[in-house]
């Protein structure tokens, strides 16, 4: 490092910047001194990249330095910036056309929310860490700087085609003009083509219903979606026919899972061990055809007892047992909606202290920063995926959008 920017680094009187800084959180203002100790360390660490990019070129040399304002929390300061001679040099720490940089604490107060902590947590680590205290209207304006990324990110545009889509609801306590309301967040989740898990978006609704679905497929359908090649959902009543008027070749696949739960309710205790192992013999079989003998064993050994139990297993076997036409990789993958299920458990843990939300957009806020946290994980296509897109084109000719 270059003496110049050694004695700004030497001459910086570090126990008067924290004691200007112990005043100004006491006052509420914890960002309004550190303006000096951005401008020192900015202006060293760009010293720093200059130095270590001069070391890689024999020829270029320094030539003289560029001032310009720079905005932050902590107020406007005037920014001292090395140059190079052949004007190659593109500092990291601070780009050459920017002019601002961004509220620590306000960033900080984003990141303890979206890891589900109350504002009373938030305040009690602001307490702990910088003796300091934010009033709630102050917290919600901070934390309300996610909103115009969300709707950003509910608005932007999707991929053509969706080689499977999970759809389902999960239920929120929600004060909404001053009543408490239960509030339904209809999630649709996702693999692309390229084998990546993508939630497409939330919405929030009264109640569970097929109307709104439609409203969610619409929506989909405006935002890019032409295909989608399985959707696999609960058992809602005219959910099917919804998703095939917006989008009528995909393949509809109910959730045996969601099945099993109904059937067991009408099921008396004592008997749901032997029916369950009878049940399983139709779920589990190899194929379709054993399935639907044993389906008719089921019934004739059920049926009068429990007739209405059998009579939905009738009724909606046909979208029950799409999942018997494909290979084991497939099959697990759509013939439960626990991929989705899983979701909205991470999703349960991060909103666990939330009793009930304040207002429709504090839900709506802190569910997409989960969702954004969560997908940070989702980096890597889900396993054996180059074998299961490879299927999926054979069952789905000519509707993918990749050239294998």
């Amino acid at each position: 490092m270059k003496t110049e920017t050694k004695k700004k680094l030497d001459n910086f009187d570090i126990h008067k910047f924290h004691k200007e800084f112990e005043e100004s959180v006491k006052k509420g203002n914890p960002m309004e001194s550190m303006a000096p100790l951005f401008k020192m360390l900015l202006e060293a660490t760009l010293e720093g990249e200059l130095d270590n990019h001069l070391n890689s070129e024999d020829e270029n040399r320094r030539n003289g330095k560029s001032k310009k304002t720079i905005k932050s929390p902590a107020g406007s300061f005037e920014l001292v910036a090395p140059r190079d001679r052949e004007s190659s040099f593109e500092p990291q720490i601070i780009r050459k056309r920017q002019t601002e940089i961004g509220d620590i604490f306000g960033e900080k107060i984003i990141a303890l929310y979206g890891l589900g902590m109350s504002y009373a947590a938030i305040n009690q680590h602001l307490r702990e860490m910088y003796e300091t205290e934010i009033d709630e209207s102050t917290m919600t304006s901070i934390t309300d700087r996610v909103i115009p990324m969300l709707r950003e990110w509910q608005a932007r545009p999707l991929e053509v085609v969706y080689p499977i889509l999970w759809l389902d609801a999960i239920h929120f306590k929600v004060k909404d003009n001053g009543k408490a309301e239960s509030k339904a967040v209809y999630i649709v989740l996702g693999i692309n083509e390229a084998g990546l898990k993508e939630v497409l978006g939330i919405y929030l609704s009264e109640s569970e219903g097929a109307n709104f679905w439609l409203s969610v497929l619409t929506d989909l359908k405006n935002r890019g979606v032409n295909d989608i090649l399985i959707a696999s959902v609960d058992g809602l009543k005219g959910f099917p026919e919804a998703i095939e008027s917006i989008f009528p070749k995909t393949e509809v696949q109910l959730c045996i899972v969601h099945q099993i739960r109904n059937s067991l309710k009408y099921v008396v205790s004592k008997e749901q061990k032997e029916f369950m192992k009878d049940l399983k013999e139709v779920y589990k079989a190899t194929n379709k055809e054993y399935a639907e003998q044993k389906l008719l064993e089921l019934s004739e050994k059920w049926g009068k007892k429990y007739p209405l139990v059998i009579k939905s297993w009738m009724t909606n076997w046909e979208r029950l047992s799409q999942y018997f036409k494909y290979p084991p990789e497939i099959r697990k993958m759509i013939y439960t909606t626990n991929p989705i299920e899983s979701l909205n458990r991470q999703i349960r843990k991060i909103t666990k202290t939330k009793g009930m939300f304040s207002s429709p957009n504090a839900l709506e806020k802190l569910l997409y920063l989960a969702i954004q946290n969560i997908s940070k994980k989702w980096t890597s296509p889900l396993p054996n995926w180059a074998m299961t897109i490879s299927q999926l084109s054979i069952f789905f000719e000519g509707r993918l959008t990749i050239v294998l």
